[in-house]
């Protein structure tokens, strides 16, 4: 018999192919956003604010949501599984990841302005020099790290909880990703209150980024991929993006380049539009499989 975490979980993954995302108004994410951008300013001790923010808000945002998905369930299975699924689903967005990429390569052949105010959804640095290339490398890069830090990781997180509760899922879930949005706001060497939530970011998306590198091998069954990229992933600074981003070129055969900064598989061809529907179809098919194992491992 299905398990209430498996109804939660594929409710989730259901919504997320139709409905792509909450609107922003309303995203919990975008709440979450708006409290840790206040943080974002000149403390008189920034290294302290920083971990105890990096430490309490996360804790907070789980504990909310562990707490509703419980009081749902009070109300009845149900009433639990329909709240459980809409939180769990605030969490993740595959559908709008490879929508945007797609945006991008469409984009990247006809206007390069509009390829790089697109590429932004998906990036940080500077774009403005970009030409169709870096944009078609920094797409595919793109789409690696963000299927493990915004996919794969609360799944994971999500898996791990429900063998406790659905409700402990859920909060893991949403504590992963508030851990993983505060890095993505504060974690640079210029934000003085970010390197706490740089560091734990670090430390949580460790295994999300190696098991991401397993699923984009598995999804287009090059094995011997992982191993060849295992030089190349400790190239970036990050001490895991680099995993699902080495993969994700080994299994393309492209090089993929941040000026300045790092180059993966230096060896291989320049990313054409053809690569990047490949890198499209490659996340997509590596996210179901994510789905499919958190899925065994919740039934």
């Amino acid at each position: 018999m299905i398990s209430a975490a498996a109804v939660v979980l594929i409710g989730a993954f259901v919504l997320d192919v139709l409905v792509r995302e909450w609107p922003g108004r309303i995203h919990p994410v975008a709440w979450f956003g708006r409290i840790v951008g206040a943080i974002d300013r000149d403390w008189a001790w920034p290294r302290f604010v920083g971990i105890a923010a990096a430490i309490s808000l996360p804790v907070a945002a789980a504990l909310i949501a562990t707490g509703v998905v419980s009081a749902a369930f009070r109300v009845g299975s149900i009433a639990g599984m329909v709240v459980g699924g809409m939180a769990l689903f605030s969490t993740f967005s595959l559908r709008m990841l490879l929508e945007v990429a797609r945006d991008v390569d469409e984009a990247a052949s006809t206007s390069l302005s509009v390829a790089r105010e697109a590429v932004q959804a998906l990036v940080g640095r500077d774009v403005s020099a970009m030409n169709v290339t870096g944009l078609r490398s920094a797409t595919i890069e793109s789409l690696a790290e963000n299927l493990s830090d915004g996919f794969v990781a609360p799944l994971i997180a999500f898996a791990l909880g429900a063998q406790v509760s659905v409700a402990v899922g859920v909060g893991l879930a949403v504590w992963v990703k508030a851990v993983n949005t505060m890095d993505s706001m504060l974690g640079y060497h210029h934000v003085s209150t970010g390197w706490a939530s740089a560091r734990l970011d670090d430390l949580v998306m460790a295994v999300p980024a190696r098991l991401t590198a397993v699923l984009i091998a598995a999804a287009t069954i090059r094995p011997t991929a992982i191993r060849a990229a295992g030089a190349d992933a400790r190239v970036p600074a990050s001490p895991n993006a680099g995993w699902p981003m080495a993969t994700m070129a080994r299994v393309l055969d492209v090089r993929l380049e941040k000026p300045d900064h790092y180059v993966l598989n230096d060896r291989g061809r320049s990313p054409d539009d053809q690569s990047v529907t490949r890198a499209i179809r490659t996340t997509g098919i590596a996210g179901v499989l994510a789905v499919g194992l958190a899925g065994v491992a919740v039934w």
